[in-house]
């Protein structure tokens, strides 16, 4: 079934248009076999309306009363996309995508998302090249039991309306707690079972649960250092006499907040190197033991995961891992989107930007590590298969609907490929420098997939 791009036309107050009349070109009424004259049911997201259609052979476009237009929350210049079935007498406008976010900011118009305005926006001007309508709400705009849901959309200013149940929500919350409340949850239950509505990038993802899900898969096995769910001391003791260097994760942690690196350095001490906003506390201690009793009230506060470290490769003396963006296309299917080196920051062992860390070209990094060339080259094959293999193994493993993943790999010493984790809410403020205009292909990706899903 086709779909046509095309724009909406909003008649002002004093046009003769009737409120369920809607005007549509005489090109896209034949092209899709619409019936004139008559009456068809307008879809828009989760809305449906009884409409009589009339043609008219110089319109570009659907034109429709502004009464009706603020009852379907779009807005004049509207470019989405018309979808007919002639089964069902069903004129379907759209897709209608709502992003769930975690907060607006009410004093600040321009920017009402804060720092993820931008994205945002960006969205916004994707949907308009590829026909597609988004709007914006949060966690405390839910309905209960409602079509409909306030939220947010721009069109060349942001304005607040009602809007119907999307046909596809993408999930930007940013925060476990807000996703687990019980408002989040009963929301999603409820547009899926009720309307149909796909969610997409539903929940976090949680460090043990990803490695003890891609463990079933034993194609997979070769990526996966040793990690388990921190139990006690003896566990502790176990891996640090099985691997030089071990880390202790937050499983629920991000940024690189509150990793903990223990090192072996001989058969005569330990070192404990922790994370902090000012770089990297490093301590030494005689035993296991003892760096356990420095610890052990850290590991009281929250869950853990350890995981067996590995020996990776640095650039100028810095380590160096990698994040892959993987996302499904307008065919539904896994392909790789991008992938970058983060360069650790100086006096911290971790990547992350928030840590200090550096973006840099795959290329460029391989080159300034100590591997020899043609294993720079199969390591930068070796990172994307194994990106895609990995987003395979979560879809097939884990229970959930993702649409797009971040893929932390790492390159040892030896040129092999190992996963560190994997992101569901992979973030939007990388600080790419964006040319005016132009589209990242992650967001050109995420519309096309939300369109395939809709079925446009």
């Amino acid at each position: 079934m086709t779909s046509t791009k095309m724009s909406i036309h909003v008649q002002g107050m004093g046009g003769l248009l009737q409120d369920l009349t809607i005007v549509l070109g005489d090109r896209a009424a034949r092209s899709h076999k619409i019936p004139t004259g008559g009456t068809v049911t307008l879809q828009f997201g989760a809305s449906k309306h009884q409409v009589k259609v009339v043609s008219a052979s110089h319109l570009d476009g659907l034109r429709i009363s502004e009464s009706f237009a603020r009852r379907l929350g779009l807005h004049h210049g509207a470019l989405v996309s018309l979808r007919y079935r002639a089964s069902s007498r069903t004129l379907a406008l759209g897709p209608v995508i709502g992003v769930m976010m975690s907060r607006v900011y009410p004093g600040s118009p321009d920017r009402p998302f804060g720092t993820n305005t931008a994205f945002c926006k960006e969205l916004v001007e994707t949907c308009q090249t590829y026909g597609a309508f988004v709007y914006f709400f949060t966690a405390d705009s839910l309905p209960a039991g409602q079509q409909t849901v306030e939220g947010w959309t721009y069109s060349g200013r942001w304005h607040k309306a009602d809007f119907p149940i999307a046909d596809v929500v993408y999930n930007r919350l940013t925060t476990r707690k807000l996703e687990n409340s019980s408002s989040v949850q009963q929301f999603m239950k409820e547009v899926k079972l009720r309307y149909g509505t796909t969610v997409f990038n539903e929940k976090y993802l949680d460090k043990t649960d990803v490695f003890d899900a891609l463990k079933q898969d034993g194609s997979l096995a070769r990526y996966l250092p040793e990690s388990h769910l921190f139990k006690n001391y003896q566990m502790l003791k176990s891996m640090s006499a099985r691997h030089p260097v071990i880390f202790l994760k937050p499983i629920t942690g991000s940024l690189g907040k509150g990793i903990i690196r223990i090192g072996r350095v001989g058969n005569q001490s330990y070192t404990c190197q922790t994370t902090s906003l000012n770089g990297t506390v490093r301590q030494t201690f005689p035993t296991i033991e003892a760096v356990f009793s420095s610890i052990s009230s850290k590991l009281k506060q929250r869950r853990y995961q350890i995981q067996q470290g590995l020996h990776l490769i640095e650039a100028n003396g810095r380590p160096v891992d990698f994040r892959a963006l993987v996302q499904r296309n307008n065919l539904g299917t896994w392909g790789i989107t991008s992938v970058v080196a983060r360069i650790a920051g100086s006096n911290h062992f971790v990547s992350n930007l928030a840590r200090g860390g550096s973006l840099s070209k795959v290329k460029e990094a391989l080159a300034k590590t100590n591997l020899a060339p043609a294993q720079q080259r199969n390591a930068s094959v070796q990172l994307r298969k194994a990106a895609l293999d990995i987003a395979k193994g979560i879809e097939t493993q884990v229970k959930g609907h993702f649409g797009e993943l971040g893929v932390d790999l790492a390159v040892d010493t030896h040129g092999k490929v190992w996963l560190l984790e994997v992101n569901s809410k992979p973030s939007k403020n990388d600080g790419t420098p964006l040319a005016e205009g132009a589209i990242r292909p992650s967001v050109k990706q995420t519309v096309q997939y939300a369109r395939f899903l809709a079925g446009f």
